[in-house]
């Protein structure tokens, strides 16, 4: 009974009707029902609070699955090879050193990656143009042992994880600069690879809607762990991602509970946190917590008494849950409710242990994917619940000291290979071997016959575009001449005249990309608002209030600069993914960033270094840049070190130009270097 219904008749009767709803017409009237029900009772005066957060059980009822039609049995000894190795390369690699890895990441993630692996993920093919994935940086040795299976990879360059100074070594984390054929995105620092995946999706829309690239179809996933959502840059762009309608956009959170010192959100549950922020923020929302070997008991439980106990019980009770056996979690989980333990009464401890987490489950992992990728209008998050270390037991699993464990003893060797019934005898488990299949094995024709089906190996990066041919310097005549005595002008001004030579070069005109953070007027550019078009996805709704002037603010589906408002991170991410774009989409783009030269490196310097390991080529032009540009806006806007800075990066060209005649000479002699020569450069340059 619950003291705050005073009529439980009537909540009865209500409840019985929306019972007859849902059952003869779907949940789909169900929902309108309701939604005029609340639009109802506020109009009448009622507060009724927005609740973002659904109940603590899976988006997508088990009726309701989209189920893969793929061999299951193959699927999990493919997974279970991938573990091992993923495992093995970091154990290795630190007998003999100390060089450190990550075990633990990838095994709570692994399925969430072999699902994709083998139904979703294109590579670039005739048919497809390709799906941009960007790797959890920790789950590394994941990708690195499923390659390894592939023959991509060898037992040498596993041999040399985290030693690459010979050569012939494997790096940490995702690199595109030390592994310039496979890796794509860099996504450590953490955090740096949630935003530019939403800026690289945005991006993806705006090559199509200017008819430079075709995107139908395309995905981008980002990948991710829930400890990472704490950095501001994870969750700062997700509003842009809605706003845009990037229904290209997929993020999956790895919800393992578990950041390096202990639990993410031990005193709450950072799956229902993650729900609110991104369905609030307008996103659609997939929670997949529970594995098929739950939906039994959530039929039973049709007074709702275990989805309560499921959404009491805080993430620190899980974690523990997890690191204890199946007595421990019949008495202190079922334990709290007579009725639980008598629903779980016929069930062995064993049968409870194996009460599975969602994201271990590739059924419920591959009907959250199929959902996902049909969505649309919307990004969507998949927040997938997972348990740290899986597989590792007594030396890991779901214990706080796990994302640092770069050892097992024999006894959790043998328990893993028992776990998931690995060909390693015993007198062999020390020697930790690498395991591969048979060239003519089925495990081996069904990995290579998916990937043919999805156009090949998914990690592969394009290192060359179609060569652009940029304007001769004669074409820059009226910058380079001397503007005459009396007829000074700044090197911000020249800029601005040679991105207007350049924009309306028959050659590169279109490929040139503009990006400013609401700073266009500030460099004397609002002139190419008419001229050239802001980019906006839906074209411009409304009309600008200077409609009846020259150079009034012109928002359209076709434009091309992207105006990204006071967000200099978030104009460095789509900076990034235009400078990228020879790779990604086999086009290149020019892209210009001009900004407060005091809040480039300063600001998101972790960005710019990020750029260097992608290999982008473009432009960043530092703007009122000196100690003596903006004496009236104090010493935090006087910049005379930022090239400093920019030394540090060593594929980053920095120039200080005086006059409009060396700008001039800069930017084409970059140009010939990066678009035509395709030199992996970009230019700093102030003015």
């Amino acid at each position: 009974m619950n003291p705050h219904d005073i009529d439980p008749q009537e909540t009865q009767e209500w409840l019985d009707a929306l019972e007859s709803v849902l059952i003869n017409e779907g949940p789909e009237r169900a929902h309108y029902l309701l939604e005029r029900l609340v639009e109802k009772a506020r109009r009448s005066g009622a507060y009724l609070p927005y609740s973002a957060n659904t109940a603590y059980i899976n988006t997508i009822p088990s009726g309701k699955e989209e189920r893969s039609s793929g061999d299951h049995a193959i699927e999990h000894r493919i997974r279970s090879y991938v573990r091992w190795n993923a495992m093995a390369m970091v154990l290795r690699a630190n007998r003999d050193t100390n060089v450190g890895g990550h075990i633990a990441s990838f095994a709570s993630a692994a399925t969430l990656y072999d699902v994709g692996y083998n139904h979703f993920w294109h590579a670039p093919s005739s048919e497809h143009g390709g799906d941009l994935i960007y790797v959890q940086g920790h789950s590394s040795p994941g990708i690195y042992a499923y390659a390894f299976l592939m023959g991509k990879l060898s037992t040498q360059q596993l041999d040399n994880f985290r030693q690459e100074t010979g050569g012939n070594g494997l790096p940490s984390y995702p690199h595109p600069w030390l592994m310039p054929d496979f890796w794509q995105f860099p996504t450590v620092s953490m955090g740096l690879g949630p935003l530019m995946a939403i800026y690289q999706a945005r991006f993806m829309k705006y090559l199509g809607s200017r008819n430079l690239v075709e995107t139908t179809g395309r995905k981008v996933w980002a990948f991710m762990g829930d400890g990472e959502m704490d950095e501001p840059e994870s969750l700062g762009a997700i509003t842009l991602a809605s706003r845009e309608n990037l229904d290209n956009l997929i993020f999956v959170i790895n919800c393992n509970l578990q950041r390096l010192d202990g639990p993410v959100r031990g005193n709450g549950k950072i799956i229902q946190e993650l729900e609110a922020a991104f369905r609030g923020a307008g996103w659609n929302v997939i929670k997949v917590i529970w594995g098929s070997y739950w939906d039994p008991l959530l039929a039973k439980d049709t007074k709702g008494l275990l989805q309560q106990r499921m959404m009491e019980c805080v993430d620190g009770e899980y974690q523990t849950f997890k690191a204890r056996d199946g007595a421990y979690v019949r008495k202190h989980f079922f334990g709290k409710y007579p009725e639980l333990l008598e629903m779980v009464a016929n069930m062995s401890d064993d049968d409870i242990w194996r009460l599975n987490r969602g994201g271990h489950d590739p059924h419920k992992v591959y009907a959250a994917y199929a959902a996902a990728v049909k969505h649309q209008g919307q990004p969507t998050v998949i927040l997938a619940k997972t348990i740290k270390g899986y597989g590792m037991g007594e030396s890991g699993e779901a214990q706080n000291i796990t994302h640092q464990q770069k050892k097992m003893g024999t006894t959790s060797l043998r328990a893993f290979r028992d776990r998931f019934g690995l060909p390693v005898p015993d007198e062999k488990i020390d020697e930790i071997p690498y395991l591969q299949f048979d060239e003519n094995s089925e495990e081996l024709r069904y990995m290579k016959s998916h990937r043919e089906a999805l156009g090949g190996f998914p990690h592969h990066r394009r290192r060359k575009a179609q060569p652009l041919n940029p304007p001769a310097l004669t074409a820059f005549e009226t910058v380079l001449k001397a503007s005459g005595e009396g007829h000074e002008s700044s090197t911000t001004m020249a800029f601005v005249r040679i991105l207007n030579i350049l924009t309306k070069d028959k050659n590169i005109g279109k490929h040139v990309v503009p990006i400013v953070a609401d700073e266009s007027r500030t460099f004397g550019m609002e002139g190419m608002f008419r001229q050239l078009g802001i980019w906006s996805s839906v074209g411009q709704l409304y009309t600008p209030q200077d409609a009846d002037q020259l150079m009034y603010y012109k928002e359209d589906k076709h434009g091309q600069i992207l105006q990204e408002g006071i967000n200099e991170a978030g104009a460095l991410s789509s900076w990034i993914a235009a400078a990228t774009a020879y790779s990604t989409h086999g086009v290149q783009m020019i892209p210009f960033f001009i900004f407060y030269s005091m809040f480039g490196f300063q600001r998101v310097g972790d960005l710019i270094w990020a750029a260097g390991d992608l290999r982008c080529r473009g432009f960043l032009i530092g703007g009122t840049a000196g100690r003596t540009t903006l004496n009236g806006e104090g010493l935090q806007h006087e910049d005379g070190h930022s090239h400093l800075t920019a030394s540090t990066i060593p594929n980053c060209i920095s120039y200080d130009p005086t006059f409009a005649y060396e700008l001039a000479v800069i930017v084409q002699d970059g140009l010939r270097r990066m678009y035509q020569e395709q030199e992996d450069i970009f230019y700093y340059i102030t003015v």
